[in-house]
């Protein structure tokens, strides 16, 4: 068991769930009171599809420490067109707070891909629209998301590059333009090693942390599925490999978390 946390502990914030998958169904309370037993204070549920969405939003409709946000996830393979405009609408929820989680993935996908790369397109055209952040996905497929990117201008609202997997190259370019590297429990694995030396050297002023819950489950856990509370052990790696307190990375990971997202008090 994790050693106790002093009264001023300032909270964690797991940046990315999905808390309305199947996984969780009648297990709400139950997440919830790990996730204050271990100092999670927040979290941010992301949607993946739009049929989906109407259970993302009431996790955050009836918990006033989760938010949403809206988006199609890459992986989605239904190839009819995104419209920016619906996006915009959907995100005037004032508990959405993000768009994503968005972005391409050509590890799972093969084939004639342009189609994921407009949709991407067009979910940055939807942030820029709603002046609120991206959730970006990206596997196998760095180069071409920070080309679209630069091309459509995500610098203007910047976001997250969540279950961050990348080289340090790729992530202070994304850095660059205004973006949060977000670490899971893949940072605890063992096999590990060119991920946690990213870790090691991304400003602490740019880090998040998160699940991916109910995936990726970190170490000690690693097997088993995943939950918000355990992204105290995310963040118990990240100040191990910095060399700094575990509240030092929460307070910095929370206060990043809050000013890029901006979620309703």
């Amino acid at each position: 068991m994790p050693e106790p946390l002093p009264g001023d502990f300032p909270g964690l914030v797991d940046s990315h769930c999905h808390l309305d998958f199947p996984e969780f169904d009648g297990k709400l309370e139950a997440v919830r009171e790990e996730m204050r037993g271990l100092g999670v204070t927040h979290a941010l549920c992301i949607s993946v599809n739009l049929g989906g969405l109407p259970k993302v939003l009431k996790l955050a409709e009836t918990y006033d420490n989760f938010v949403a946000s809206v988006g199609i996830h890459p992986d989605q393979e239904d190839r009819s067109a995104v419209e920016p405009g619906q996006l915009v609408q959907l995100a005037r929820h004032p508990r959405i707070v993000a768009i994503g989680e968005t972005g391409l993935d050509y590890y799972r996908l093969s084939g004639d891909l342009e189609w994921q790369r407009e949709r991407f397109r067009a979910h940055i055209r939807a942030a820029r629209g709603s002046g609120k952040p991206l959730v970006i996905h990206t596997r196998s497929a760095s180069d071409d998301t920070l080309r679209i990117m630069r091309e459509e201008g995500a610098a203007e609202v910047g976001g997250v590059m969540h279950c961050f997997t990348e080289t340090i190259e790729v992530a202070r370019e994304a850095i660059g333009m205004g973006f949060h590297i977000s670490f899971s429990g893949i940072v605890t694995f063992k096999s590990a090693g060119a991920l946690r030396e990213v870790a090691r050297q991304v400003p602490l002023d740019r880090i998040l942390v998160e699940t991916d819950a109910p995936y990726l489950a970190p170490v000690p856990y690693r097997g088993q599925g995943n939950r918000p509370g355990l992204v105290r052990f995310v963040a118990e790696e990240v100040a191990r490999l910095r060399g700094i307190s575990l509240a030092e990375v929460a307070k910095a990971t929370k206060e990043n978390f809050m000013r890029l997202f901006k979620p309703p008090t």
